[in-house]
């Protein structure tokens, strides 16, 4: 499924992974799921990221969200490169899956190939790329890095936190947002719908213009 992107429907394939056979749709079906992929297992940037990932594991799960990831070899490999990953992170437990994926059809599949990079056999590799999956098995949000760049657990977590809340509330977050602070009133809602969607209160800021479009609240 080339160009795969928000809104669009995860394919549901089966794949192989390091818990065994996962069907994706099943997998990620009435819960937010985060699927991330990796260049190439037994690699540094990749290995510091998995680590990461099993380090914050628990804030995702109190979140109500599984971790899923996904690189380029089998199995075995995956098991063996788990081994490094919880070395180099102290406390760390991969509990979470990884696919394998050595004929590099799920990556493209997934919209996870990188257009540059090639490996020492010319064979495309995945991007560093990062899918953010809702309850209804679409994508929500997707990151896409070069592999020479890893990711931010941290911004992971403030955009995950983001999309849930504007998945329960007519809600938006404003620029550097951070879980906690005030969030932004969605335009469709006039001041009175407003008054009774949040008890908190909801403070409308005066500008030049004289509209009262930038309004804030809590939730």
């Amino acid at each position: 499924m080339p160009g795969l992107t928000i809104g669009d429907s995860i394919p549901d394939l089966e794949v192989d992974s390091t818990h065994g056979r996962i069907k994706l749709h099943q997998f990620c079906t009435d819960s937010w799921t985060i699927l991330f992929s990796h260049p190439g297992d037994f690699t540094p940037v990749c290995t510091t990221e998995l680590g990461k990932m099993a380090q914050y594991s628990e804030e995702f799960r109190q979140r109500g969200v599984k971790l899923l990831g996904l690189s380029c070899d089998d199995v075995q490999s995956h098991k063996e490169w788990i081994k490094d990953i919880e070395a180099y992170t102290p406390g760390c437990k991969v509990d979470y899956p990884i696919i394998a994926d050595p004929d590099r059809e799920i990556i493209k599949q997934l919209n996870m190939v990188d257009p540059d990079e090639k490996d020492s056999n010319g064979s495309q590799v995945p991007s560093r790329a990062l899918h953010i999956v809702g309850p209804d098995n679409k994508i929500k949000l997707s990151f896409l890095y070069p592999a020479s760049t890893g990711r931010n657990m941290d911004e992971v977590v403030r955009v995950l936190e983001s999309l849930q809340k504007a998945s329960k509330f007519k809600i938006a977050t404003p620029a550097n947002w951070k879980p906690g602070e005030p969030v932004v009133v969605s335009p469709g809602v006039t001041t009175e719908q407003a008054k009774d969607m949040f008890p908190e209160g909801v403070q409308t800021v005066n500008l030049p213009s004289g509209k009262d479009y930038l309004r804030f609240t809590t939730v």
